[in-house]
């Protein structure tokens, strides 16, 4: 019987520690069709424009590898329990994105305005700096609950980063737009980091102050109403929001701002009540910044009517934008199937081919399939993020997660529904596929701060130590 005893101990042991496979072989496995995926494609651009494989295949093929190779590696040591789907699919995204910017430069269109010619070894390099900062989160950031201790320090970083682009002398207004700043040679895109320090400030706040959102004065017509005190920090959030509209002009990270919070206060309260309110307020903020803010207002326009737009621009006579109806163009053109990579004419779209509009060239070279193929991608990224969450065993960790992912999949649906026509443009860029380096670098760490809180909820528990009583234990047979 203490034979049996200790073989049973031994045995419940054994499954703790190999209870949850690390799956890093899969990973692997993955990102080799990650990586190959995108040679091939740069291969066939080559073929089509210039008939020949272009001379830069292996250099690109062999760099992209490395960086991929570097991300795997350091997940397998720092996180080898993290999800093994969110390192691959990043990776085929930025793949591709690389092999359209570099399919734009050989347009001669848009070398002649300067829009073109070395926009891909740039991306490559911003890449090269997202994947280090995505190595430094994993090596660095041990436990995401760190995080949690700089809950309000996040809160006025993010305000910080807002406000920087309206500093005289180091914002620029960009094509209408005061989200960018200079320095030096470059330009950075603040908002892009604000996102994820906001989330941190978000899922920090909300974890303390859930209970006290969650509680319910009435219930006026099925939906239970919020105390009145209750609604100040989604007014604060609201009021904020909309002075971003107003004096940066920016309706992506306004959008993007405050949907983020929403999305996180009703995942801490579970009160539908909250997504009501939001969705109110934010139409409400949208509908008055767009009657009185000149630039908002056009661009509101161009969505309503965008071939009274493109007619007038070609008349030379006003029109406040061109580019929605050729990007419209070009997603009709695609067909099913598209034209084939290095075949469209996206680049008549001019200034924002690679940037936003880059979902058009992709719709017209690999038609409805290759953008619901994309979008799946996307969409899965997204999923791996909630599933995260719900893994997560900690509060923090959940509502930081949700805060991410929602923030990544509000910036997918911003970007791809103003390209598409389905709400008005906002100027953002398209998360790894457009050129852009504060945007790919900014996603390389959201990436691995999933993956360092998918590694914590995934870790199976420590092998319980074996208890010395049970071990002294002897039975005495009659």
């Amino acid at each position: 019987m203490s034979s049996s005893t200790n073989t049973s101990t031994h045995h419940t042991s054994t499954i703790g520690a190999i209870g949850t496979p690390s799956r890093r072989n899969t990973e692997l496995a993955l990102l080799v069709f990650a990586v190959v995926i995108p040679v091939f494609a740069y291969a066939n651009v080559g073929l089509a424009i210039n008939s020949k494989v272009p001379p830069g295949l292996l250099s690109y093929g062999v760099g992209l590898g490395l960086l991929a190779g570097v991300g795997h590696l350091v997940v397998r040591k720092f996180a080898p329990y993290a999800d093994p789907l969110l390192l691959p699919l990043a990776t085929l995204l930025n793949g591709l994105g690389l092999v359209v910017i570099w399919r734009l430069d050989q347009s001669k269109l848009l070398q002649a305005i300067g829009q073109a010619g070395s926009a891909a070894p740039k991306q490559l390099l911003y890449t090269a700096l997202g994947i280090a900062l995505f190595v430094a989160v994993l090596v660095f950031l041990k436990d995401h609950r760190v995080l949690q201790r700089y809950t309000y320090i996040s809160m006025v970083a993010a305000l910080v980063l807002l406000i920087l682009p309206l500093i005289p002398g180091l914002g620029a207004n960009i094509y209408g737009a005061k989200i960018w700043i200079h320095v030096g040679s470059f330009s950075i895109q603040p908002g892009e980091f604000a996102k994820i320090v906001l989330a941190v400030f978000f899922a920090g706040y909300l974890m303390v102050k859930r209970d006290a959102l969650a509680l319910a004065s009435r219930r006026f017509m099925g939906l239970y109403l919020p105390r009145g005190r209750d609604l100040g920090p989604i007014l604060v959030v609201w009021a904020i929001s909309i002075l971003i509209l107003v004096f940066e002009t920016d309706l992506g990270t306004s959008l993007l701002f405050f949907g983020m919070f929403v999305i996180m206060l009703y995942v801490a309260t579970e009160r539908t009540s909250w997504i009501v309110f939001g969705l109110l307020m934010s139409a409400a903020g949208a509908v008055g910044v767009a009657s009185i803010e000149p630039h908002v207002k056009s661009r509101v326009q161009a969505w309503l009517n965008p071939m009274h737009e493109y007619l007038l621009s070609r008349q030379g006579v006003g029109g406040h934008s061109e580019q929605l109806q050729q990007a419209l163009w070009a997603f009709g053109s695609g067909g099913t199937l598209g034209t084939g990579l290095g075949q469209g004419h996206s680049d008549l779209i001019r200034f924002a081919a690679n940037s936003d509009f880059i979902l058009a060239t992709f719709g017209e070279e690999l038609g409805l399939a290759g953008i619901m193929a994309l979008l799946l991608i996307y969409g899965l990224i997204v999923e791996r993020g909630v599933r995260t969450a719900l893994a997560a065993r900690d509060p923090f960790g959940k509502l930081l997660a949700v805060g991410l992912s929602g923030a990544f999949a509000l910036q997918v649906f911003v970007v791809a529904g103003g390209v598409m026509g389905l709400i008005p443009l906002t100027g953002m860029t398209m998360p790894f596929l457009a050129y852009g380096g504060s945007s790919v670098i900014a996603n390389w760490a959201l990436i691995g701060i999933l993956l360092r809180i998918s590694d914590t909820a995934r870790r199976p528990a420590p092998t319980p130590a074996p208890n010395p009583d049970a071990e002294m234990t002897q039975v005495v047979r009659p």
